[in-house]
């Protein structure tokens, strides 16, 4: 290969939108990974028996599905199939009772009793609104909304806790159907900013019915492999970078990596004030991740967990916040929030005929090396019991490992970094421009950061590595 443009470190789902993006440019993009395959955390492996395909660590893609980057890539040419269930996620409770998100914000709205005139009144204007309101969500933060008075609506409602929001609703169902959305923030659900992720994760549910991708989520990042080499980009595995001085040159280095990552990268070649800004970077809790075969499907109590891909298990909002306010003051919950997938409801090409394959996670305290597998299982078994009689084999990643597995997830950290007002607007650091790297020898054009440490923040959407690489382009073509 020939000296290349550009250089980027890291292929998870954004390092990956990042050189596609470059790569579409006409730009020679070289990739350059430390795993022995692509993908962070985007991986698909048979992590417990042969044949059955667990996804390393996301599963549900409501954010690619309403993803700007990969709206405009053909992922269907590429072999990916998205798959989405009747229901996009249910939040059991005790006694069989359950809220789920179900088609429009009527149809839910229908199935949540004395709930259903103001959960339209709460979630109608976002869905009237939905593509402007995920061009903020997943846009440059500081970009001018094209519809402003929705956005203004959505930024008011969004920056209260969950527990401020959910006032608005009654029962005990719809109360606890926003608080699971709003834990997706892996914050205290008093915490401000956490009733955003609530209501954008409930709009996601109605305007893509978080699918999975058939066969796995591995298949995404094939996809976008393989659009990469047709494009001529090329991906080295197996190979990490210590430092930015064992780099080729190239004209643009971006780098899917965390604070933390990048002042190990750089050290002195970043100046003293933005060395400062990394150091102050937060990262969040970490998560405890179980895998398991089944001898099949979860016997959840109520009929709408069993038609979902997405089971929140974590009881009453009550629970929930009791839950996450206990691991944000560095406790291991008794009775965690669980987030659960079953992608087999919608793809039964995951595990043998009549098997199943499922994982959960539950949040704990950065770098926790705690097995919480008897307590995630004893949430499952609440809700459905007779679950751990269906067990075959299990998987388990404690927080530790998680970062052992991927280093950037710091402390067990999937989010690459804690969702604080401060950081989700601004990200690392406090510039106008979140992407650029200051550097005090210009060795190159450009060094940019295109992780999900930088606005929009985590999940697989593609959009911080899109933002790093249009801000590398027009850099490039000053």
């Amino acid at each position: 290969m020939s000296q290349p443009d550009a250089i980027v470190v890291g292929s998870g789902p954004n390092g990956l939108a990042a050189a596609l993006t470059l790569a579409r440019a006409g730009l020679q993009v070289q990739v350059f990974e430390g795993a022995d395959e692509p993908g962070g955390g985007c991986r698909t492996a048979e992590l417990t028996l042969p044949g059955f395909a667990h996804d390393v660590c996301s599963t549900v893609h409501g954010l690619a599905a309403a993803s700007p980057f990969f709206a405009a890539s053909d992922l269907a040419a590429h072999g990916v199939r998205l798959l989405a269930p009747v229901v996009a996620a249910a939040h059991p409770l005790d006694g069989g009772r359950a809220g789920a998100v179900s088609g429009s914000v009527a149809q839910t709205a229908a199935g949540l009793g004395q709930d259903a005139a103001a959960y339209r009144r709460l979630m109608g204007p976002l869905e009237r609104h939905s593509d402007a309101i995920m061009s903020l969500a997943l846009g440059p933060i500081r970009s001018v909304p094209r519809h402003p008075v929705p956005a203004a609506r959505f930024g008011a409602e969004g920056l209260l806790p969950a527990t401020a929001l959910a006032r608005r609703l009654r029962t005990p169902e719809g109360r606890a159907l926003l608080a699971g959305m709003a834990a997706h923030s892996i914050r205290p659900l008093t915490a401000p900013l956490t009733g955003a992720f609530g209501l954008t994760f409930l709009l996601t549910a109605h305007t893509s019915g978080w699918p999975v991708v058939e066969g796995g989520s591995g298949r995404l990042i094939a996809a976008m492999t393989a659009e990469l080499a047709a494009l001529g980009g090329t991906i080295t595995t197996g190979t990490w970078i210590k430092s930015l001085a064992d780099l080729p040159p190239a004209r643009a280095v971006l780098l899917d990596i965390t604070p933390r990552q990048l002042l190990e990268m750089a050290g002195d070649e970043l100046p003293a004030g933005y060395r400062r800004a990394m150091r102050r970077f937060r990262y969040g809790p970490g998560v405890c991740k179980v895998d398991w075969a089944l001898d099949g499907p979860v016997p959840w109590q109520n009929e709408a967990c069993r038609q979902t891909v997405t089971v929140h298990a974590g009881g009453t909002i009550a629970d929930v916040a009791r839950a996450e306010a206990g691991v944000a003051a560095g406790r291991h919950p008794e009775q965690p929030f669980c987030l659960v997938t079953q992608p087999g409801v919608v793809d039964p090409s995951r595990a043998p005929a009549g098997k199943h394959v499922l994982w959960a996670y539950c949040h704990v305290p950065p770098g926790s090396d705690v097995d919480m597998t008897d307590r995630i299982e004893a949430q499952i078994e609440r809700f459905a019991p007779g679950f751990r009689d269906l067990i075959l084999a299990r998987s388990v990643l404690t927080a530790a490992a998680m970062e052992r597995y991927n280093p950037g997830y710091v402390g067990g950290d999937i989010a690459a970094g804690a969702a604080t007002v401060r950081q989700t607007i601004a990200g690392p650091s406090l510039r106008w421009n979140p992407y650029r790297v200051p550097l005090t020898r210009e060795r190159r054009s450009g060094t940019y950061l295109c992780s999900g440490s930088t606005p929009p923040g985590g999940g697989v959407h593609g959009m911080c590595g899109q933002c790093a690489a249009r801000t590398a382009l027009r850099d490039l073509r000053r």
